[in-house]
């Protein structure tokens, strides 16, 4: 098995199949690629593809009529987005915009239909994963109504290190390729705000700023913050 194969089978899409249908449903797939800052689909587009992350980043987002915008998630290698339209081909409910270069793998509405009938074990495990989110957009909301920012600062910095941190001597150093607007975003809070979070954790030795990084050098304290 190579890497890529890897990376795609640790999809939900793929987690209840054998090696033999995870790669023929693979074989059924489309291959996309995406450049950094390119727009993948936007909110209000008609949709019913969803897609696997093989290498790279994307964000999920959303913008008001007034053009704020709010960052919904950062997904990375082996993660899956737009599974909703397959079961409700319609508007997309958000933007998907490239952090970076990156490589995905596409399934259609009408090529998942017959999967789902053969193997009704990957219809629950999309389900489980709807449900995963819709518990995080919950999650989310209570956030923003009884968290603090620096306390919903600390909390995205742990779900970032958790998911593209790598552990070094020096701490868990987490490479998220976001600016400090998308941060700002990612939070629900001003740009201002986070710099100001982000800065007092630095001044008491939780973390190092390193651009578009960030080097967490206490993770039990800014864990514990997070919550």
């Amino acid at each position: 098995m190579t890497l890529q194969d890897d990376v795609f089978r640790k999809a939900p899409l793929f987690t209840a199949l054998d090696d033999d249908a995870a790669a023929s449903l693979r074989a059924s797939m489309g291959p996309v690629k995406i450049s950094k800052g390119s727009v993948l689909f936007a909110e209000g587009d008609d949709g019913d593809h969803l897609y696997v992350i093989v290498e790279g980043k994307l964000k999920l987002g959303t913008s008001s009529g007034d053009g704020r915008e709010n960052l919904l998630s950062i997904l990375g290698p082996g993660e899956m987005f737009g599974e909703l339209s397959l079961f409700d081909p319609g508007p997309r409910t958000s933007t998907a915009t490239a952090v970076t270069d990156a490589k995905l793998l596409s399934l259609g509405h009408k090529e998942l239909i017959p999967w789902l009938s053969v193997n009704p074990a990957v219809a629950l495990h999309l389900l489980e994963r709807l449900a995963q989110r819709l518990r995080r957009t919950n999650e989310a909301v209570g956030d923003l109504v009884f968290s603090d920012v620096p306390g919903r600062v600390a909390k995205a910095l742990i779900d970032l290190g958790e998911r593209f941190g790598k552990q070094t001597p020096e701490g868990l150093y987490v490479h998220h390729d976001l600016t400090q607007e998308e941060l700002a975003q990612l939070v629900g809070a001003s740009r201002e705000t986070v710099n100001k979070a982000l800065a007092d954790f630095a001044g008491r030795g939780w973390l190092k700023l390193d651009g578009r990084a960030v080097l967490i050098t206490d993770f039990e304290r800014l864990s514990k913050r997070g919550k």
